[in-house]
């Protein structure tokens, strides 16, 4: 018994995909990423972050660029096509984020990537991330995780949005306690082309404007 609990285990769940600003020319999906870990590689040991589609697109490239010839995982939705409806899509592309995710912290070498980190368990922007790591932010990536993760103002407007009690007053289907799902990118929702992998191979930046997605005879 000693033994397992000394064994360092991660769990990180990819789940409950919204489409945020829906009806605008901005809407895009995001996803709720849950973590739950033992590891002493993470500063945080439970934590809770909404990300959206081009965010995963600009980690793995930074993943790449600092792994050297550690291969990183592939993500999903790569192809231009798509026959099915929009939420088979998105649930598609839910379950290949979360194995995305799966694999890459259980590799040593994208485990020392400070992205990484800041990715999973801050909401702080790209641009953020990029300055925290580089020492130009307020904060240093240590300083940035433990201050989402002592913060809760994100998880309990959510739960506001979508009240849901389980029996005995647990709260349901949120980041209970997990930390600030703070700014637009939370409580914001049909996606940018981009997030439907259509132009992911030419810009590095997740914050350049994409081409929305026009109307509802694109994902039929």
């Amino acid at each position: 018994m000693l033994e397992n609990r000394e064994e360092e285990l991660t769990t990180v769940r990819v789940q409950d995909p919204r489409v945020q600003n829906e009806g605008s020319w901005n809407s895009y999906v995001d996803y709720k990423i849950f973590l739950h870990t033992n590891s002493k590689a993470f500063t945080a040991k439970t934590s809770c972050v909404r990300r959206r589609y081009r965010e995963f697109v600009w980690l793995r490239r930074q993943l790449q660029k600092n792994a050297g010839l550690v291969p990183v995982p592939e993500l999903p939705g790569k192809s231009t096509f798509f026959v099915g409806s929009t939420d088979e899509f998105i649930e598609k592309r839910r379950q290949g984020l979360q194995q995305f995710l799966e694999k890459v912290v259980q590799n040593v070498v994208l485990l020392s990537d400070s992205r990484l980190h800041l990715f999973l368990q801050s909401q702080l922007s790209v641009p953020e991330i990029e300055a925290c790591v580089q020492g130009q932010g307020s904060q240093t990536v240590t300083e940035a995780i433990l201050h989402y993760a002592m913060s809760n103002c994100g998880w309990v407007q959510e739960e506001e949005t979508r009240p849901a009690l389980l029996p005995g007053g647990d709260l349901h289907g949120s980041c209970a306690g997990l930390g600030s799902l703070q700014g637009p990118s939370c409580l914001e929702s049909f996606p940018y082309w981009s997030d439907f992998g259509v132009d992911d191979t030419h810009s590095d930046s997740p914050d350049e404007p994409a081409e929305p997605l026009g109307g509802r005879h694109e994902m039929q």
